[in-house]
């Protein structure tokens, strides 16, 4: 899935502004399903525009800046649902905390074990950040995917909850990691 398509995915439901498209891809409903910045949802925006997939206005605001209100066109609903009959692309999972693990031996054993109850907390947050999310929708469909998402992270958790001290003993007794280090 693309920028294009969380773009028509957005405005399939409600019309948006491209700050309100990004806002939704970078930290909203829509934050789960693709990588998407201001950089490349204009230019989507304008493309999609261009090939009357979408439409915009431009409407004035009292003491603000006009803002450019985008809504998806019938064409543009069609493409969208056309979109997700093509063959799906693989997950894709980054993680900074993963490359941290696969150093463990190399850091102090009080470091290791900050990091991983850092990341239990983290992880805590984001589950009550889910738990809200299935409040605030309760569309079978929207419900479904979030279920799946908190049972993501809880699996995570739940791994790091029991196997962390496996990963603290890897790690260096903290006087030698900081010989190490000089």
């Amino acid at each position: 899935m693309n920028v294009r398509t969380i773009c028509l995915a957005i405005l399939y439901e409600n019309v948006a502004t491209g700050y309100e498209i990004r806002k939704l891809s970078v930290e909203g409903d829509y934050s789960y399903f693709v990588d998407a910045s201001f950089g490349s949802i204009y230019p989507a925006l304008a493309k999609l525009e261009a090939e009357n997939l979408v439409t915009s206005h431009v409407e004035q605001q009292d003491g603000k800046p006009a803002k450019k209100i985008y809504a998806i066109t019938p064409a543009g609903r069609h493409a969208f649902i056309a979109s997700l009959f093509e063959t799906l692309g693989d997950d894709e999972y980054r993680s900074e905390f993963l490359l941290f693990a696969r150093f463990a031996p190399e850091l102090p054993a009080s470091l290791v074990e900050t990091r991983l109850k850092e990341r239990l907390a983290k992880l805590d947050e984001e589950l009550a950040e889910m738990a809200q999310l299935y409040e605030e929708h309760p569309h079978p469909a929207d419900a479904w995917v979030i279920s799946f998402g908190r049972t993501c992270i809880g699996a995570a958790r739940d791994y790091i909850a029991a196997h962390m001290g496996e990963l603290v003993a890897l790690a260096r007794p903290d006087a030698a990691a900081a010989n190490a280090a000089e």
